[in-house]
């Protein structure tokens, strides 16, 4: 059972809840937004004792039962229930395996993508195939080695890693990396090796550490975003995911919309792959 982890945790989540969201009502002489912990000890059906010694780092080890019980009282989504679980020393329900042998039904539509970028991501966003025309536009991923095999380690590391993006987009792109590898940390398919990336960041990049802070969690991926080519410049995309059947492995598929400007760009790029554009 991590406490710390788990008090800032629940304190965090907390504290983002208003009364109107869980249907109370915000009440006289509330002096300070979010829930208060008797009501959400409340919520999950606990006293206000126990809730209140698990945010000071006090409590004994919540049941499987109570632990639901408080994912439900503070509203959390799939993936925070499964970190909650994980912080307090439960196994949530399985929804990754780790393997290194790339799926081969991604890999057959993989194949099959020869129109629109496309790559085959782990959990801990290590990039294990992509097309050429994802090669051509965000270059080649799979030829970083050790922690920086994750796309989440990379980008507090590696100032290279953030050229793909535009600057107004890498303030939030940062916070949505470190979501996600909470999310692997207690429920992926390689946790020992997602702690040590964790340990890794916080001893080398003062950023994550302010983001990790946040405590925020998240497995999903953007369904737009804009990247940048050296030469091409922007490029709005759109990002189909398709999972294994295990959901270690996600296949993401690019796209941009008939007519526009990207559209065009991508076409462009179909065409010249890795040629330059200027010489």
């Amino acid at each position: 059972m991590h406490k710390k982890e788990l008090a800032d945790f629940l304190r965090r989540r907390r504290e983002t809840l208003q009364p109107g969201d869980v249907g109370l009502l915000p009440g006289p002489r509330r002096r300070t937004g979010g829930l208060r912990r008797e009501e959400v000890a409340s919520l999950a059906g606990m006293s206000t004792d126990y809730y209140a010694r698990l945010e000071q780092q006090r409590g004994p080890q919540p049941s499987v039962q109570i632990t639901a019980a408080l994912a439900r009282a503070l509203r959390l989504t799939q993936d925070e229930r499964d970190h909650l679980f994980g912080l307090i020393g439960h196994h949530a329900p399985a929804r990754f395996h780790h393997s290194e042998h790339v799926s081969p039904t991604l890999m057959r539509v993989l194949d099959r993508l020869g129109d629109c970028p496309a790559l085959i991501l782990s959990d801990l966003a290590d990039t294990l195939a992509q097309n050429p025309l994802s090669i051509a536009l965000v270059g080649d991923q799979t030829r970083h080695t050790g922690l920086a095999r994750s796309a989440y380690y990379r980008w507090f590391i590696d100032p290279a890693e953030r050229l793909s993006y535009p600057d107004e987009d890498r303030t939030r792109h940062g916070r949505a990396q470190a979501a996600r590898l909470r999310s692997a940390l207690t429920t992926g398919s390689d946790t020992h090796r997602a702690a040590r990336i964790v340990a890794e960041l916080r001893d080398r990049s003062p950023e994550f550490v302010r983001l990790w802070d946040l405590q925020e969690v998240a497995q999903r991926y953007d369904a737009h975003k804009t990247l940048v080519h050296p030469e091409l410049g922007r490029i709005d995309v759109d990002c189909e995911v398709l999972y294994a059947e295990n959901r270690a492995q996600t296949l993401i598929v690019l796209t941009t919309r008939p007519g526009t400007e990207s559209h065009t760009k991508l076409q462009l790029l179909s065409v010249i792959g890795h040629q330059q554009l200027t010489s």
